[in-house]
């Protein structure tokens, strides 16, 4: 069974005359968009970076975040230069509960994630958070992202050690102190959780499907966000799963 996102034959024209999804026009002060369609929903924003960063190391490092739909977390990070893959799947639940059909109950304790494999030295753990709070999703709602709601949509960062745990949190912390949101942030911080790869037909979605109307209302104008916000990191050609 596939998802409602998935299976929408609503046309683009139709969901965006019903205001699901606003993309405001470019203003002196930047790009205004509605990251969730909702009433409520934050605007894209670049906040602060963290004053605080993991240790680069020789190699590619880690980390995987929860924001909503993984078509478009993966999708973002998919077109930041330093990143050498972005994968969709499974983070919060067991190994037998891996799968979007039981995943999508919101009963797995899994949230749809995304591991981001980058070079330190090209782009860091605190810029990616950054980026994750500025573009990917709206920090601020609890167990949703725009139409998805349940716990599988949460807000979460899964710490792939203790500095990147200690790192995230000391971040959150100070987004809080610097009132760079309207709202708390909800994010959580899931230490000790395993990352499962999801199936094969989610991997490059947003690339593969770019005028589906879920895609074009709700995952495009994040990746537009990131090249208006943090244009020295986008980059056009996005690293594939497929490649």
């Amino acid at each position: 069974m596939k998802n409602r996102r998935e299976n929408s034959s609503t046309s683009v024209g139709t969901i965006a005359r019903l205001g699901l999804a606003v993309l405001a026009v470019m203003g002196g002060s930047g790009l205004a968009l509605k990251l969730n369609g909702g009433p409520k929903s934050e605007e894209a924003r670049r906040v602060p970076l963290a004053l605080h960063d993991v240790a680069a190391t020789p190699g590619t490092q880690s980390l995987v975040l929860a924001g909503g739909c993984f078509w478009g977390v993966q999708g973002v990070f998919q077109h930041l230069v330093g990143v050498v893959s972005a994968t969709a799947g499974y983070a919060g639940g067991s190994a037998a509960t891996a799968t979007y059909e039981m995943t999508e109950t919101g009963q797995t304790g899994h949230a749809e994630a995304v591991e981001v494999v980058f070079n330190p030295q090209q782009v860091t753990y605190a810029q990616l958070l950054q980026i994750f709070f500025s573009v990917v999703h709206d920090p601020t709602q609890m167990d949703q992202q725009g139409p998805d709601v349940g716990m599988q949509y949460r807000s979460a960062i899964f710490p792939l050690n203790d500095e990147q745990a200690k790192v995230a949190s000391d971040y959150i912390a100070q987004l809080g102190k610097e009132h760079a949101f309207n709202r708390p942030i909800v994010t959580s911080i899931e230490v000790g959780k395993t990352f499962y790869r999801a199936e094969g037909y989610h991997q490059d979605y947003v690339y593969n499907n770019p005028s589906q109307p879920y895609v074009y209302i709700y995952e495009q104008p994040k990746i537009e966000a990131l090249k208006q916000l943090f244009s020295a990191q986008y980059r056009e050609r996005p690293v594939l799963v497929a490649d």
